[in-house]
């Protein structure tokens, strides 16, 4: 019998498990956007969204604690930098899970995991890919000049 115990097990053990879920999670902060498994994808949420509840405290704690949890210092400045404060606003649900179809080889139902706000989010990400162009389109007049 299962009697109080939480989440899912996955056929792993913990280190393996463990180890998933946070390359799902690293993945989600630096795609903002991930498909997997709709079971994989409900795990994953719970994890993300507490750390995204850390991400909004901004201190140095909420800092180390997220980086105890998730060791990339790449998807924490993300996190901290550009996700949490545009998720200011928000008490919780940062985090969305839409399914998708039945994946063909084994039949088991897939499902994208997405921040609910992932319009607002992406936009930011194309304005800033926007700005390099043109930086790099100024490089090449002022070369073509020279």
């Amino acid at each position: 019998m299962r009697h109080k115990v939480a989440g899912k097990g996955f056929g792993r053990n913990t280190n393996q498990r463990k180890a998933l879920l946070r390359g799902l999670v690293i993945s989600l902060f630096e795609h903002l956007k991930i498909e997997t498994t709709l079971a994989k994808a409900k795990e994953a949420r719970k994890i993300a969204e507490r750390l995204i509840t850390f991400g909004k405290k901004g201190d140095l704690n909420s800092r180390r604690v997220v980086l105890a949890r998730i060791p990339n210092k790449k998807a924490v400045a993300r996190l901290f930098g550009d996700i949490a404060p545009k998720l200011s606003g928000r008490n919780g649900g940062y985090l969305r899970i839409v399914k998708t179809r039945v994946r063909p080889g084994d039949n088991s139902s897939m499902a994208v995991l997405e921040f609910s706000d992932y319009e607002i989010l992406r936009e930011k990400k194309a304005e800033k890919g926007e700005k390099k162009k043109a930086k790099e389109e100024k490089k090449t007049t002022k070369e073509e000049k020279a």
